[in-house]
């Protein structure tokens, strides 16, 4: 009877995903213990997401039509970011092109983008309230934390293509947890994965003064053709913490 109590109470334990807060003062969670409090579901599509011991889950759903990620209610300008995050599995095949450190595509002899099959999943972090600033989260081979809107933007100039283009690939693999550090300041962004600096105060021009944070929803799955998107937001956050950055 000892054994079997000792056993569930540590599977509590363990189910409680709530961690202490980073280093120094300031942070505040944006994670509770038991709901979505501080964040905003779209309208219908209650389920995608949900708060389970501290880890918000998604299930991804492709057949729906609309808005699926999950916003925050409070805005934010200058700020730190800490979250840890993990892919939990992959669905399917997606045809990955070869991201160059200048952040374009590999192309063959003939002038076509070189893509090979792999397995993957894809979720990201807005921020500022926008989808182009969105911290991306993956399997492709450049690795998590780069900025797709602007990486693939051509007008953007080349030093910004480059700069949003990650310098090397720190995820762990799926199925194992992941903690982004991320500071917003201005219109540069600095983004640290699994303790590697992957992007070092990248420009965003023209990225919004502030807004809200989204944990992004990207495809899933479609109950009428029972199929899943082969960039699937199959992903679960945990320890989310947010600090303002003052200016001196």
């Amino acid at each position: 009877m000892k054994r079997s109590w000792c056993a569930a109470l540590a599977l509590v334990i363990g189910l409680s995903a709530i961690a202490e807060a980073p280093e120094g003062d300031g942070w505040v969670p944006l994670i509770n213990e038991s709901d979505l409090s501080g964040w905003t579901m779209p309208a219908g599509h209650e389920g995608i997401w949900t708060n389970r011991n501290g880890v918000i889950d998604c299930v991804p759903r492709s057949d729906l039509e609309g808005d699926k990620s999950l916003w925050s209610d409070a805005e934010y300008g200058d700020f730190e970011l800490y979250a840890e995050w993990r892919i939990k599995e992959t669905k399917g095949e997606y045809a990955m092109p070869i991201v160059l450190p200048d952040g374009t595509h590999k192309l063959d002899a003939d002038g076509n983008e070189i893509k090979e099959l792999r397995p993957n999943a894809d979720s990201g972090i807005y921020l500022r309230g926008t989808s182009k600033a969105q911290v991306n989260i993956w399997c492709w081979p450049i690795g998590s934390g780069e900025v797709y809107g602007y990486r693939m933007d051509k007008k953007m100039p080349p030093e910004v293509r480059a700069g949003v283009t990650p310098s090397e690939s720190a995820d762990n693999p799926v199925g194992e947890w992941n903690t982004f550090h991320i500071t917003m300041k201005g219109d540069e962004l600095t983004v640290v994965l699994n303790g590697k600096t992957v992007l070092d105060a990248a420009k965003l021009p023209g990225v919004p003064a502030s807004g809200k944070l989204a944990l992004q929803h990207h495809g899933g799955f479609d109950e009428a053709r029972n199929l899943w998107n082969a960039a699937s937001s199959l992903v679960q956050f945990r320890n989310i913490y947010a600090r303002p950055i003052v200016s001196e």
